[in-house]
């Protein structure tokens, strides 16, 4: 692309490292934002740069937060004892959506991946322990995506938890094999958490 402006170029340019949006797609946006009203841009870029600055990661489970505990984490209603551990807080959203979870959450921050060098001192493991250590956890569920990774993940934390009075449960075959949760129906997810089957048929299952 060739421009007249090295402004625009610029602009483009930092659109287009944006995940999914490409040079025509980052030219778009930036045309749109020269249509609007100056002070209406300045917002948009101001919401950004303050949502940088101050969001911050639950301390208790990993996921966002304005504070030092997300929401999730201090909701009165939600059950305490039972923990949904997931890959990335997209899933988090994903399974909130089907409003047919009523535990807290657990957000590793990736699963084990010894391919794309990821091992398991690089996620949030150990504090998932501390936490079954401390706390009177009842039950676990492992919502990982269903491939590969997400099971040697399941695996490897079943086997740090194999010594502890949880009962650990993973959710049913109903998102397919390879696919990702935020991708999943709401319907299809709610019923994966419904129907959660214990790690160890899982396993013996895979």
């Amino acid at each position: 692309m060739i421009f007249s402006s090295s402004h625009i170029e610029n602009a483009v340019n930092e659109f287009a490292k944006l995940p999914g949006i490409g040079k025509k797609t980052a030219l778009r946006m930036v045309l749109h934002l020269i249509k609007q009203d100056v002070a209406e841009v300045n917002r948009f870029s101001e919401t950004i740069a303050t949502m940088r600055k101050e969001i911050k990661f639950c301390r208790h489970c990993f996921n966002i937060s304005d504070k030092e505990v997300c929401n999730i984490c201090i909701n009165p209603s939600r059950k305490k004892d039972l923990i949904c551990v997931v890959e990335n807080i997209r899933d988090v959203i994903a399974i909130e959506s089907t409003q047919q979870f009523n535990g807290v959450y657990h957000v590793l921050g990736g699963i084990i991946s010894p391919l794309d060098g990821v091992g398991p001192d690089q996620l949030n493991i150990d504090s998932l322990i501390k936490r079954v250590t401390e706390e009177k956890i009842d039950e676990i569920i492992f919502a990982l995506n269903p491939n590969i990774q997400g099971d040697t993940t399941i695996y490897y934390i079943g086997k740090k938890l194999k010594d502890h009075q949880v009962k650990i449960t993973t959710i049913a075959r109903g998102i397919a094999f390879g696919g990702e949760l935020e991708y999943a129906d709401e319907m299809t997810l709610a019923k994966s958490i419904s129907n959660r089957i214990p790690v160890e048929h899982y396993i013996a299952s895979v």
